[in-house]
């Protein structure tokens, strides 16, 4: 009897949802494409209510185990979102405690944002300073297995889960690299991922800034206004290159709150519903505390959505030179929302689009100048370049006509970068490029100006 009521009453719900738009008044939502009298919808929703009571009681009277009613509705709304898009689903209790914690508390993992693609589970980015990362995990690597388990017909959510697990805890993952043509197993211990977002030091001595950011977090925007503070503090900031490289995301208002921190006015982002419906526009406040010098952005393919809203609206307001590759293309909006049980559901509601109108989705940021990563050549410690004497450095040279050289003679500038920082420049075509670029901003709109 109970069972029957249950059955009865899961009917009636379903009936009264599924209905819902075909009872709008006339004029509203569901009745353009109604003929007069007709109740098509009606029937329609009729007919796929009877059509999934049955496979429900099928699968709830006949499956070779016993399965709960909670279990069968979970896998239904599971599957009826994840058939939707790549980014749609239904996030158990679990889940939506593992989100709530990847962007507001410490959580476990190996570090690596992810997403299917032709229903391949592809590498978006990894997030630096992680054991992905460490591990040689790169943007647009296919994950073939994970722990054994093949992932051709795996969700998101499922690697997710199967990849994430306690701290010291190995993971092993079948991983194609994009340049290889076989596949190796990379045996990874999981970690704590570390939250701090924001990254700067100073590429030279005059100035230049460069500053990382990794992912987009709840602290984001604050982590790089206190950075920039305190790196004021040791010099004049003279330009900035604002690297987002193989950042995956994150929150989305952070997104554009960092925007906001180089530009004055001028939107910076909306978001479309069903429709090309706009539902919301975001636009940069100015404020004093906004940062004007000369600025250059570096994108990869491992730039995604949060960080492609930045270097859009950047781009779009001939805020920054973009330079690297084109960026991944995720431009779609999801919505968490609670269920009421621990349980919720990730839902895409709309795309981003750049102040210009661009859609991010599926299409990337072009880069205003395009430059693909050079990898080191083994062996090779530092870039060619040119080593030999400059007229200045010989003996005796002619001084340049400015007057009496004596005294005159400029001391070298006091080494203030760290090994590091030039280790890192030397490996980094992209990065010295940009370093390049920033220099020379404030001569080129001097003669674009002209």
């Amino acid at each position: 009897m109970r069972q029957y009521l249950l059955h009865n009453l899961l009917a009636l719900c379903l009936l009264l949802i599924l209905s819902g738009p075909a009872c709008s008044a006339p004029g509203g939502p569901g009745a353009e494409n109604a003929a007069p009298g007709a109740s098509s919808g009606s029937t329609g929703s009729y007919n796929e209510l009877k059509r999934f009571t049955r496979a429900y009681d099928l699968a709830r009277g006949g499956y070779v185990r016993e399965v709960s009613v909670e279990e069968l509705m979970n896998g239904a709304i599971k599957g009826m979102l994840e058939g939707l898009d790549p980014h749609s689903t239904f996030l158990n209790k679990e889940d939506f405690k593992e989100m709530q914690e990847a962007t507001s508390g410490e959580f476990f993992g190996i570090g690596i944002e992810i997403s299917t693609e032709n229903n391949q589970l592809i590498v978006v980015a990894p997030i630096e300073d992680t054991p992905a990362d460490k591990a040689g995990l790169k943007a647009g690597d296919l994950i073939l297995s994970v722990d054994g388990h093949p992932t051709q017909d795996m969700t998101t959510q499922e690697a997710v889960s199967k990849i994430r697990g306690p701290k010291g805890s190995p993971v092993e993952l079948l991983i194609l690299h994009k340049d290889s043509k076989s596949p190796q197993n990379v045996k990874i211990v999981r970690d704590a991922i570390p939250l701090i977002s924001v990254k700067t030091r100073f590429l030279d001595d005059d100035g230049y800034l460069w500053v990382r950011l990794t992912r987009f977090n709840d602290r984001t925007t604050q982590e790089l206004g206190e950075a920039l503070r305190a790196q004021a503090k040791k010099s004049s900031i003279k330009g900035i290159v604002l690297d987002l490289r193989n950042n995956p995301g994150g929150l989305f208002k952070q997104s554009v709150t960092v925007s906001d921190i180089f530009l004055k006015s001028g939107g910076i982002v909306s978001m479309r519903g069903r429709g090309g419906q706009i539902l919301e526009t975001h636009d940069a406040k100015n404020s004093s505390s906004d940062i004007t010098c000369p600025l250059v952005v570096l994108v990869n393919q491992g730039t995604a959505s949060a960080s492609e809203i930045v270097a859009g609206a950047l781009q779009d307001h001939n805020r920054a030179v973009i330079i690297g590759e084109k960026t991944f293309g995720k431009g779609s909006v999801q919505k968490i929302e609670p269920l009421g049980d621990g349980t919720a559901v990730k839902l895409t509601i709309a795309r981003y689009y750049t102040p210009n109108g661009r859609s991010i989705q599926a299409e990337g940021i072009v880069p205003d100048l395009e430059i693909a990563f050079e990898t080191p050549r083994e062996g090779a410690e530092k870039p060619l370049r040119f080593f030999g004497p400059r007229e200045k450095d010989l003996s005796r040279h002619l001084e340049g006509g400015t007057g009496n050289s004596e005294g005159t003679e400029k001391k070298d500038k006091p080494v203030l970068l760290e090994a590091e920082t030039k280790t890192l420049l030397e490996k980094d075509n992209q990065l010295r490029m940009a370093l390049q670029m920033v220099r020379s901003l404030p001569k080129i709109s001097e003669v674009r100006a002209q």
